[in-house]
Order: structure tokens, then sequence, then C-alpha cells
């Protein structure tokens, strides 16, 4: 997707100027001459990047930013702040504010572009999140509490013992996360720990010899452990590399020895909050593919999966010439479960019962809810008598498996089973198609329950 920049600056001039180099760098900028015209556009139209001057005619850019950062749409926006004036007041308060990036002219081009690449990458961390959307609230529900976030942990990785003592000292005294001190091995050795690594890495960019940052970040990229950490480059006088090439290789900011103190920790705070809502946009992804195909309840499979799965065996058991066998359970007189002890109770027998089907199954057989009460299960290269077997083993541990409710009430539930199987003898003209073999099961079970339930009926076509 096309990057749309939102440049806001109140000489023409200038916004002239770099709406022509942002199109002729292939992004979609957009322009604004003051601060409130730059709240409507960026409300109206989300941007990926807002870039402001620091002095504008109706407000100050503080005031702005403080007001982007207020509002729940443009609450994620990156920010890039530029002014003339240099003092380290002025580039405190912005960091305060909530800019992410703060830049004095004249800019040199290379070093904006890759900036602005930076930023575009970070938007891009997690495919098919929005989120912005993720910001907006649900139609009839509160809005949702403050999330509360533990200390998070910068490791500063640089080449003197001495000057890391230091700025973990200095910079410890405006931070509220955790600082270590590593060394690059122990850097490394992070990527290939289980446990959590560190959240944010200020790394010395000469920090084992010339050039030697990058090429560790480089390596922490490509460790599953620390892919996702924000790196902070820490360029030292006479340091051997430039900011273009140390965003482009993928550094998340990058700080001039002479940055105060302050303005560091600033900076490192703004990191961390990054950090989190990227980890929090790719759990939010995650959550929904788990969602699509699991039953909240139960925690099983549900039905969309578990047919999914279902084609997926019958299909392996054709390339195989070998059986396969499916079942379709069903709760005996759940109805009254519900009528009497309540849906409450109603849900605990369920997941009570999922529990024990699941634990009386092999390690590669399938289990779905794909009902209120019924269940699907599939046994991959199974013949019929090791089929049957397990079904009627499946009926007797429900049936002896008592449910404890509240109030020492017990329940004692039963399940009915249909039962079919394909036979890998079968020639492919005669095999049944996943839906045929799921309703042969399904009209045993109807069987099942008409002679009498906690029973298990053969698909007679198995038979």
């Amino acid at each position: 997707m096309v990057g749309k920049i939102l440049i806001v600056d109140d000489v023409a001039t200038n916004r002239i100027v770099m709406k022509v180099k942002l199109n002729a760098a292939g992004y979609r900028p957009a322009v604004a001459a003051d601060g409130v015209t730059c709240l409507a556009m960026a409300t109206r139209d989300v941007p990926d990047l807002i870039m402001m001057d620091v002095t504008l005619p109706d407000m100050s850019g503080c005031e702005l930013l403080r007001q982007l950062r207020a509002n729940p749409v443009t609450r994620t926006v990156p920010v890039m702040i530029f002014t003339a004036n240099q003092t380290v007041d002025a580039r405190v308060l912005a960091f305060q504010a909530g800019a992410d990036e703060f830049l004095c002219k004249p800019v040199e081009n290379q070093v904006l572009l890759a900036r602005i690449r930076s930023f575009m990458r970070a938007r891009d961390q997690v495919d098919g999140y929005d989120a912005n959307s993720a910001a907006m609230p649900v139609f009839g529900l509160a809005e949702a509490a403050a999330p509360f976030h533990a200390p998070g942990t910068v490791a500063i990785v640089v080449q003197r013992s001495d000057h890391a003592m230091r700025l973990r000292r200095e910079i410890g005294a405006f931070l509220s996360d955790q600082l270590v001190i590593m060394s690059p091995d122990d850097a490394l050795s992070e990527g290939l720990k289980s446990g959590a690594a560190p959240d944010v890495f200020l790394i010395d960019a000469d920090c084992d010899g010339p050039g030697a940052g990058l090429r560790l970040m480089s390596e922490l990229r490509s460790r599953t452990n620390t892919r996702h950490a924000a790196v902070c480059i820490l360029a030292p006088d006479g340091a051997q590399v430039g900011a273009a090439m140390a965003f482009d290789l993928g550094a998340n900011d990058m700080i001039a020895a002479t940055v105060s103190a302050k303005e560091t920790a600033l900076r490192l705070t703004r990191l961390m909050a990054r950090k989190r809502e990227a980890d929090a946009a790719r759990a939010c992804v995650q959550d929904g593919l788990r969602l699509a195909m699991i039953d909240p309840l139960t925690g099983l499979h549900n039905r969309r999966y578990g047919i999914a799965q279902l084609g997926f065996i019958a299909e392996q058991a054709r390339k195989d010439g070998t059986g396969y066998a499916v079942m379709v359970v069903d709760l005996d007189r759940f109805k009254s479960v519900n009528d009497r002890w309540g849906h409450a109770a109603g849900d605990a027998v369920l997941v009570k019962v999922a529990a024990r089907l699941l634990h009386n199954l092999r390690a590669g057989d399938l289990l779905a809810r794909i009902g209120g009460e019924e269940f699907l299960i599939a046994l991959p290269q199974t013949t019929l008598p090791e089929a049957r077997r397990i079904a009627e083993r499946l009926c007797r541990a429900v049936q002896h498996d008592v449910v404890q409710l509240a109030d020492d009430v017990k329940i004692q539930v039963t399940v009915s089973i249909g039962l079919a199987i394909n036979s890998g003898a079968m020639v492919p003209a005669a095999a049944d198609t996943v839906s045929d073999i799921v309703d042969r099961a399904d009209r045993a079970l109807l069987i099942s329950k008409s002679e009498g339930r906690n029973q298990v009926t053969i698909s007679r076509n198995a038979a």
C-alpha cells in the first residue's frame, strides 16, 4: 500500500518542496498549513505518517501533538518534527508530547527518505492488521480500560563497560523500564533463548569494531526471539556508520552521543510504547486466527476447521490407499440438563465431555465441536474393528465420568455415536466424499438415538 503522509507547515514553499520530494519517492502526500486543518484531515483520512513543523500559526507543535495523541483515531500515527530550533529543551518537550522523531532543518534527503522508509516498515510489520481501526470502540460496549504494562527491558550494548555503567546511571534517572548491560555475545544468546528477550536494544554503532553494531542488529533481526525487538543505534563521535544506512538496515531510531540523557530516555520510552503496540497487533491477529478455528467454550476445533481437516484426512487416505473412520457424537438428553440446572450447568457438561473425549482419542485423531452438543471425530488410518473399539470406549468413558456442579449436584451424562468408515479398498468411483461419510455417520447416530441412546451404531454401508 502506498504510504499516506500529511505535511504540516505554515510556509507554503516548504509544503510544496516537501510534497514534490515525497511524490517523487512514490508516496501520497497531503498538506496542511495549520494545526486545526491537520487535526481535521488526519481524523477524516488517517495518514501513515505526519511530518510537521514545530511552529504553527494557530497552536504550538507540542499542543498539536498532544491533541493527536489524545484522539483514538490518530493516537498511534507516527509523527516527525521538523524545526530549526535545536535547543535541548525544545527536543525534550517534543518527545514528551509524543513525537517519534525530531529532525533539524535542513534535513539531508537520503536520511529523510530512509527515516520515512523505517516508519513504513513498522506500519507493515503485521500484515492484515489495521491499528487505527483497532482503536475504534465497539458499539454498545464501554471503552476498554487502559492496560497495565509491567516495566519492559532495555539492553545496553556498548564497547566499554564504564560507558555502559554511565549510560545506565544517567538514563535510568529518567526511565521507568529496566536497564541491563549486555555484551554483543550476551545479546546474541538472548536470541536463542525461549524466554523473554529485551524489548529494546540500545546498541553502540561500533560496539565491537567499526560497523559491528549494525551487524549485531542484523543478527538480532534474524533470531526468532529478538526479531521484533526495537533497536536504537547509538552513534558516538567518529562512528563509521551513516543514519540512512542504519535506518535501511532496520534501526528503529538513531541517537547521537551528544543527545541528553533525558531525551535518550524519552526516545527509548517511545520505542517501548511502539514495541508494545506492535506486540498487541500481532497478538490480535493471532487471536483472530485462533478464534477462526477454535470453539471458545470447549477449546476444541470448530465446525469450519473440523470439516476442512476432515477433507485433508480424506485426501491423504486416498493418496495412501488407507481407510479412515468418522464419528458423529451427540450428548443424550442434553436439553433436560439446560432446562433443569440452567445453561451454565449445560456449558460445564459440554466442557467436561469434550475433555473426556479428547483424553480417550489418539494423538493424530481429529475432534471438533460442530453443533450445540454435537461433536465430529475423524480417525485417520483406522479399520472398522479399531474404530468400533474406540467408539465404545468413548461411550464408557463419558458414562462413567460424573460432572460435578456447585451445591454438590452431580450429573451423569451419556453420548450416542454414529460411526462410518471409508475403506482404502474402495475404488475411486465408489469412494465417499467428505459430505457422504459425515452424512452416513449422522444417519447412524439417529439410529443410536432411536434405539435407546448411549450406544454406537455403525453405518450399514460400512458393516
